[in-house]
């Protein structure tokens, strides 16, 4: 690993790993300290004080980013006829029906999200053993199973990010990356956290989002003041 430059030392020596953060500070700092030679995501980790083993204490939905991801996303669809026609015209990036299941089985996964029409979920649903693992399984809750496939395929492309807590209770997602503009940053976090704010379960108990941390790619975690985050 090579040796942190003078401002990169700097950047990082200014975060204190226990302190919380406002917001804008947050970012300003994560962008700071991340001088990698490519262009870091910029992810977040939000630890919940729930038990997803219980059902009424699953967090799971999706959110859509105002200043996108920054990543080109791959779409596949399941669909026929018109319906085809109009994901291929949205951007699809692969459209099938039983040909695209069949390349799946055969562990052809080009792809980053699924989107199928209603009448295609006998079809989808024999690769669930397959698409369920990598969460990539079309959903109706998370608009992933619809008729307005162009809409999902914009969405998808456009800045829309699933997210669902792990078995420690804590949520992982990338919410740009380090060439966006801080304000940019800042709208995408806030509405990462507002998102998982309003999944709070039925069965969580007592103060629901313990930590919230930012970090990029090779950078350090920076903890961040949710009450400082505008809803």
């Amino acid at each position: 690993m090579a040796k942190d430059t003078k401002r990169t030392k700097s950047a990082r020596d200014a975060i204190d790993r226990d302190a919380e953060y406002e917001l804008t500070a947050a970012v300003k700092m994560v962008k700071d300290a991340a001088t990698a030679k490519f262009d870091e995501t910029i992810e977040i980790a939000m630890s919940l004080n729930v038990d997803p083993r219980h059902a009424d204490q699953m967090v799971r939905g999706v959110v859509q980013l105002p200043s996108g991801t920054g990543k080109n996303v791959r779409v596949a669809v399941f669909a026929k006829d018109a319906k085809a026609d109009e994901a291929r015209a949205a951007g699809a990036d692969l459209v099938g029906a039983e040909d695209l299941a069949e390349k799946i089985q055969a562990g052809e996964m080009d792809f980053d999200r699924c989107i199928a029409t209603p009448d295609m979920m006998a079809v989808v649903g024999r690769l669930g053993k397959v698409l369920g693992p990598r969460g990539l399984m079309p959903n109706p809750k998370l608009g992933t199973v619809t008729v307005d496939v162009a809409g999902a395929i914009a969405a998808q492309k456009g800045g829309q990010v699933e997210f669902r807590v792990e078995k420690a209770g804590v949520i992982h997602a990338g919410v740009g990356k380090a060439s966006f503009a801080e304000d940019a940053l800042e709208a995408n976090v806030a509405a990462f956290i507002n998102a998982v704010l309003r999944a709070k379960p039925s069965g969580a108990k007592g103060t629901y989002v313990k930590k919230v941390a930012v970090s990029s790619t090779m950078g350090p975690g920076v903890k961040i003041d949710i009450g400082t985050v505008s809803s």
